[in-house]
């Protein structure tokens, strides 16, 4: 822990990121906004190298049973997702991933139901670099095309194993066209509700028919066997599909009759058709500012239309868009500081990262997570979690407040030597201060503030001795991490 930085850095950060680590707020901190934002943008030019940081010294840790092997192991995987997002210097990459995943929602337990609990791990989170059949989970697609091109990251998760699992795609064949893909597709992944028609939801099932899995790498008991996309051709409609919007530059909206062994362009040119039309890029541009500017009160049109606009420009470039949400005045004004609610994964990961981490485990997190109403790789069905100001019931927010409690009395010793280093022991009012600085919220009413200094002074005289710093200070840090001013970003 140490005393934050500029409080506009901080401000990115809670929205680029999830929060700031002393080491990115000196990092960024030295950097204008304009030079931090495109340091963030362009995280490529950081090795991706915090995987191979697991287990080592002065890192989070992580409780695991056997082997590590994220792979296979939902739990475990989930907690590799979570040192990252801790110790990540590509926050960018780890925020957009979560936004993807929460954009293209699909649950595990659908697909451990219907392939197995190891198999719907390695769908859902493997790498292909530790995978014997070179599998590369969903997660890792869309960490990899975090910025890419949308149209990139929407043909990848039409052929992506655990969507055609999650929405049936698997069973999408010219006898019996399945829907799910096509309308949702429609509904939640690009042009949004009332933007398409009934008639355009069963055109799209016949578009995808032979958009199936195949069996490859061998017998089933091969480690290297999996489940991979194939396009069957004798499976596909190889009929005209006509659409109540345009799928071609020309404004076409027919996608013509092709023979079966070309029939895969017709979801192709679906996907790109689906990618340029304009209210996509309206929809995704609203979904940015509800996700990196604020879920108070109505979308900005003027947010919205401006981002759209580069969203078509760019012909759907993430990382045009998002310098652009980045950089955007309505994210910059006074208005927009803590004027988010934030998700549980957001409030847990910025408080560690706030509070510290030696001798925590990321493990210790996910049973308050689920209990704070969110889980990695389970949102609650296809149009993914219920954010905004519905994150806060009243066993939700316990759950958040007895998460601060576990965290600060976790650390109580690394916080009184934080603030004998720092020189602020010596008086509440100083030790009060520090930790108001270090934990930065939404602006703390008189009220508040007295309350947590009654808190210090209750027991008596002031002598800052260890046992005093060791009791106070994690008691303070509890009270403002589990404070309502906390929860926003």
């Amino acid at each position: 822990m140490a005393a934050t930085a500029d409080r506009h850095i901080e401000h990115l950060l809670r929205r680029a990121g999830f929060g700031a680590r002393p080491d990115e707020l000196a990092l960024y901190g030295a950097m204008s906004i304009n030079q931090a934002v495109n340091a963030l943008v362009t995280f490529e030019s950081v090795p991706d190298a915090v995987d191979g940081l697991i287990g080592q010294p002065g890192y989070i840790g992580m409780t695991i049973a056997g082997a590590f092997a994220p792979q296979a192991n939902i739990n475990h995987a989930r907690q590799r997702w979570l040192f990252r997002m801790v110790h990540s210097d590509r926050p960018l990459q780890e925020k957009m991933t979560l936004f993807w995943h929460n954009h293209f929602a699909t649950g595990y337990t659908k697909i451990a139901g219907a392939v197995g609990a190891a198999e719907a791990a390695r769908y859902l989170a493997a790498k292909s670099t530790e995978d014997p059949g070179q599998v590369r989970g969903q997660i890792e697609l869309l960490r990899e095309r975090a910025l890419g091109s949308f149209n990139d990251i929407l043909l990848g998760i039409a052929k992506d194993t655990a969507m055609l699992i999650w929405l049936d795609g698997r069973t999408n064949t010219k006898a019996k066209p399945q829907e799910n893909f096509g309308r949702e597709i429609m509904e939640l992944f690009t042009v949004g509700v009332g933007h398409y028609t009934e008639a355009d939801v069963y055109a799209a099932a016949r578009v995808f028919s032979g958009w199936n899995l195949q069996r490859a790498g061998g017998a089933a008991t091969d480690p290297a066997s999996r489940q991979e996309f194939n396009y069957f051709a004798n499976q596909h409609d190889t009929a005209a599909k006509t659409f109540s919007f345009a799928i071609y530059p020309d404004g076409g909206k027919t996608i013509p009759a092709r023979a079966a062994s070309d029939g895969m362009q017709d979801g192709v040119d679906f996907i790109n058709g689906l990618a340029a039309h304009p209210n996509t890029a309206r929809y995704i541009a609203a979904k940015l500012y509800r996700f990196f500017v604020t879920d108070f009160g109505a979308v900005n049109v003027t947010f919205v239309n401006r981002v759209a606009a580069v969203f078509l420009q760019s012909r759907g470039d993430m990382r045009a868009v998002m310098r652009e949400v980045l950089l955007s005045p309505e994210l910059w004004d006074e208005s927009a500081y803590f004027a988010r609610y934030s998700w549980p994964l957001e409030f847990v990961v910025r408080a560690i990262k706030d509070v510290g981490w030696p001798g925590f485990s990321v493990s210790d997190t996910l049973t308050p997570l689920s209990n704070m109403g969110q889980i990695l790789f389970e949102p609650p069905d296809v149009s993914g979690w219920d954010a905004g100001q519905t994150w806060f019931s009243t066993s939700a927010m316990l759950a958040r407040m007895n998460f601060a409690s576990t965290l600060a009395a976790n650390q109580k010793f690394n916080l009184a030597t934080a603030v004998k280093s720092a020189g602020a022991s010596k008086t509440p009012e100083a030790l009060l201060s520090y930790f108001v600085e270090a934990l930065p919220t939404a602006p703390l009413d008189a009220s508040v503030t007295a309350e947590l200094s009654n808190y210090l002074r209750a027991t008596g005289g002031w002598s800052g001795a260890d046992a005093q710093l060791q009791a106070k200070a994690p008691g303070v840090v509890h009270l403002i991490a589990g404070s309502p001013e906390y929860q926003l970003v």
